[in-house]
Order: structure tokens, then C-alpha cells, then sequence
């Protein structure tokens, strides 16, 4: 193939209407010939390796569709090994070299600020969903004094909670059921204390707050709750993104998965993972193709943070410490409007190549990055 390469059907026929957003008129993203004006960003993380996802096309049925459509870079060179550095990476376009078990905000600017703050995209239009877990919000942004908290953007967990104003206020008020009067109490508790001066500067304003308010509430009772099993928390994290992306179509959305991590223990286990995963990415992609605003103007790129050791452990398992190519070196697979399509494209590459490129195709500078933007995929 490659030589040349229902959430509740979210938001179901009312719900739309009670949930979508007005649309709004896309943000001018810089003098540019793009055709992409919404891009989404998967970060497979967890240690993938592409032996488990190229390299076995039956495991991911969904990623080689996406491909067929665009481009496969399978020389994707990584540097950390550490899960949090390495999905940084990933994010702020700079070799980061935290530590596995680290949990403070780096020091550089991330995809989301750039776009943000240079393309002037409000927070709304801005997203981040991951499985969950105290260092994935320290990937929203950076602590670079010409950037920082307030051109972040929204952090949504598996759960279903946004933002930390969120979760303090869902665990104050408590979780309700929807419908019902106390539901109704609920929401009027939780507007109310959304509108306080808590939230940082440029982030959600009260009426987007308003709007999204019941969408919280079906998403931490609804399907999405009831995903359980292998790969679950992943399979959340994508579900939720493709809400998001279905109610406020965001000129950027990163999606973080974690779950294949679970490889150490069982291979197995990180197989059953893959496949989960790369069905979720079928729906999101589905969803993406399904609405003619975002059919021909979205560009999506996929790839883990870094791979996995060459030889099963003691545990039938796979480490990733040895520093073989089968850690060292992932793929990237792309497509949308500007990249080429049904190609494989075997030039080295860098996992911190994808944040100046998202950049480039939103018409915005990603100063800081190191890395290139990977204008050979581009048609």
C-alpha cells in the first residue's frame, strides 16, 4: 500500500443547536496561500513504535486510510526518551529534556501561544484533550514572558473537565445527572461562578463559558464516561476531541494519548492499545470528513513521541531505554489540503519539525522552535 506511498451522535438533533456556538468568522491567520485553516495535532504518545503501526498496517487500518489521502514520513528522529520531555517536544517545536517523572511548566512557547497570540484566535478556537494527568497541563503553555497563560489554550481531560477553574468548581458543586431541575441548579451554579475573575486574561469570556456549560455536564454523564477498558483514557481523550471539534471547530486542536505506556508490562496489552487508539483516530477523521467546513481545510499530523525498545523484556513486555532506532526513530503520518497526497517520503525528519510546520500552514511564526518547517510535504 505504501510504496508510493456514537458519542450519543453528540450532540444528538437538539443538542446541537442548544450547544454549537454561532459561528463565528475565522480568524485572519496571516498573509499566506494555505489552504489549511484548522489544524489537529495527535501526539500517539506513550512510546509507539512503528514496527506496531506502519510496519503491521493491519493494526491500524485507520491510520493507513489517512495516509492514502496524504503522506507517511517513517524517519522521524527523536531525542528524549522521557514520555513528558518528549510530547513537549512535540508541542513547543524545541528539543525539551524533562524528565519522565517532572512536572513543571517548561520554559519555551508552545503551538497553541504562537497561533494564538499571532494569529489574534480567541481561546475558544483553541484546544488541547488529553487522557488525563498533572503534566499534560503543563502542555497548554509555556512560561516565556512574551507568551504564557493567557494565549493557552483550553485543556479538556478524558473526564471531560476543563480547565483547573473547571475542576474546582465540578468538585464543589458535584457531578449531576442531565436533565432535571437540579441539573438546571447546577448550571446556574456553575455560570455564576465561571463569570468570577478567576480565569486568566484572554481566556474563556462568559458568554463562550455559557455555551459550553451543558456540553460539560452531557460529556462527564454521557458515552464518553462509560469507555472503559484497554486503551480507555485514550479513547476518552480522542472522544472528546472530536466534541470539541464538532461544537466550536477550533482553528487548532492537539490530542495526547498515553495508554500504550502500558507496553511495559504487556505487549499484548500495548497492541490492543494501537488498534483501540487508531479507531478513535478513524472517527475523529471521519468527523473531520463528514463536515464541509472542515473537509477541505483541515490538516491533521500523527505521530508518538518516541518508539520502543527492539527486544521484549523479562515481563513480555517493551522498555524504552535502549536506545536502538526502533526508540529513536517514529513516523509521522499527515493529511489535509496543502500536503501531498498517497505518498511516503523517507527524508530524516524531527518530531520537533511539527510545531513550526502547524505554524507555517496557519500563517503564523513559531519563533522560538528549532525546528524546520517540513515544506516537502506540502503539494
Amino acid at each position: 500500500m505504501f510504496d508510493e506511498i456514537s458519542r450519543r451522535r453528540l450532540l444528538a438533533s437538539g443538542g446541537v443547536a442548544a450547544l454549537t456556538l454561532p459561528l463565528l468568522s475565522a480568524p485572519v491567520l496571516g498573509a499566506r496561500k494555505r489552504k489549511t485553516k484548522h489544524v489537529i495535532i495527535v501526539a500517539f504518545a506513550g512510546g509507539v513504535r512503528s514496527r506496531e503501526t506502519i510496519g503491521t498496517p493491519s493494526n491500524v487500518p485507520n491510520l493507513m486510510r489517512i495516509a492514502e489521502k496524504g503522506i507517511v514520513c517513517p524517519n522521524v528522529a527523536v531525542i528524549n526518551n522521557g514520555h513528558f520531555g518528549a510530547t513537549q517536544s512535540i508541542f513547543t517545536g524545541i528539543r525539551e529534556y524533562a524528565g519522565i517523572r517532572e512536572n513543571e511548566r517548561g520554559e519555551n512557547p508552545t503551538v497553541f501561544e504562537y497561533v494564538r497570540k499571532h494569529a489574534n484566535v480567541p481561546s475558544n478556537l483553541v484546544w488541547l484533550s488529553t487522557s488525563g494527568g498533572p503534566q499534560q497541563r503543563n502542555l497548554v503553555y509555556g512560561a516565556h514572558p512574551e507568551y504564557g497563560e493567557q494565549y493557552g489554550a483550553n485543556l479538556i481531560d478524558g473526564d471531560g473537565i476543563f480547565n483547573e477553574e473547571f475542576r474546582r468548581v465540578l468538585d464543589r458543586f458535584g457531578r449531576p445527572t442531565v436533565p432535571g431541575k437540579d441539573e438546571e441548579i447546577a448550571v446556574s451554579k456553575l455560570q455564576k461562578a465561571l463569570k468570577t475573575p478567576k480565569a486568566a486574561k484572554g481566556m474563556n469570556d462568559a458568554d463562550t463559558l455559557q455555551k459550553i456549560q451543558k456540553y460539560i455536564l452531557e460529556e462527564i454523564t454521557g458515552s464518553t464516561a462509560r469507555i472503559t477498558g484497554p486503551g480507555a483514557g485514550d479513547a476518552r481523550a480522542i472522544s472528546v476531541a472530536i466534541s470539541v471539534m464538532r461544537i466550536f471547530r477550533p482553528t487548532l486542536l492537539g490530542v495526547v494519548l498515553t495508554n500504550a505506556d502500558i507496553a511495559h508490562g504487556s505487549y499484548n496489552a500495548y497492541v490492543e492499545v494501537i488498534r483501540r487508539a487508531d479507531e478513535q483516530i478513524g472517527r475523529l477523521w471521519d468527523a473531520v470528513q463528514q463536515d464541509p467546513q472542515l473537509r477541505d481545510s483541515t490538516t491533521i499530523m500523527v505521530l508518538p513521541e518516541f518508539g520502543r525498545d527492539r527486544n521484549l523484556n523479562q515481563r513480555n513486555g517493551l522498555d524504552h531505554g535502549d536506545r536502538s532506532p526502533d526508540l529513536l526513530k517514529v513516523s509521522l503520518v499527515g493529511a489535509g489540503p496543502d500536503f501531498k497526497q498517497g505518498k511516503t517520503l523517507t527524508k530524516d525528519i524531527r518530531s520537533i519539525d511539527a510545531c513550526p510546520t502547524a505554524c507555517d500552514l496557519l500563517g503564523v511564526p513559531a519563533r522560538f522552535s528549532k525546528g524546520k518547517v517540513l515544506k516537502h510535504l506540502y503539494s
